[in-house]
């Protein structure tokens, strides 16, 4: 950051006062402006015992395998950014909503929070980030071409846990 966003003066980076780490600082107006993780909210899409997956049309991991995960908007609440991304990302709508896991990416500066979903029917098609959608089996998942750890990680849970049919909530980081 180099200027103020309040007043279009330049700003410093420094500690100020009452805090324990640097932020910019205008030098002008005395504005601290914050820098915070961003929020990545997603869904593993269910039908039936298939998982919606999305291959991606965007870098990062251009051409790999995801479940549908995008930045939570201003003014929208988890659930409905997780619906939202689903729909932007495989055209598919879901519902049933359960928060499954969240995980920490401090070296990326990203928090995700996954959940699990019901897809409320088979209307489904790439969306502008993906270069296509398709359902997968548990047994057919392509872990070599998944795109991230930390969506690697959720579907090694789920997995596991639909075995089961016992849902915990997860909370853990993972290397990015």
């Amino acid at each position: 950051m180099n200027y103020c966003s309040k007043c279009a003066s330049p700003v410093t980076s420094c500690v100020p006062h009452g805090d324990d780490r640097p932020r910019f600082v205008c030098k002008t107006c005395r504005t601290v402006h914050y820098e915070n993780p961003n929020i990545v909210v997603g869904c593993i899409p269910v039908w039936e015992e298939s998982i919606l997956f999305c291959r991606r049309a965007i870098e990062p991991r251009y051409g790999k395998w995801t479940i549908p995960a995008g930045f939570l908007e201003n003014g929208e609440t988890v659930t409905e950014g997780a619906k939202r991304e689903t729909f932007e990302e495989a055209c598919a709508k879901v519902d049933n909503l359960k928060p499954y896991a969240l995980y920490d990416l401090p070296i990326v500066n990203q928090v995700y929070l996954l959940f699990r979903a019901r897809m409320v029917d088979l209307d489904f098609s790439a969306g502008e980030e993906s270069l296509e959608v398709r359902l997968f089996k548990k047994k057919e998942i392509p872990w070599d071409e998944l795109a991230f750890q930390v969506i690697r990680e959720a579907l090694m849970h789920y997995v596991k846990d639909s075995s089961s049919g016992e849902f915990p909530f997860y909370i853990g980081d993972t290397p990015e």
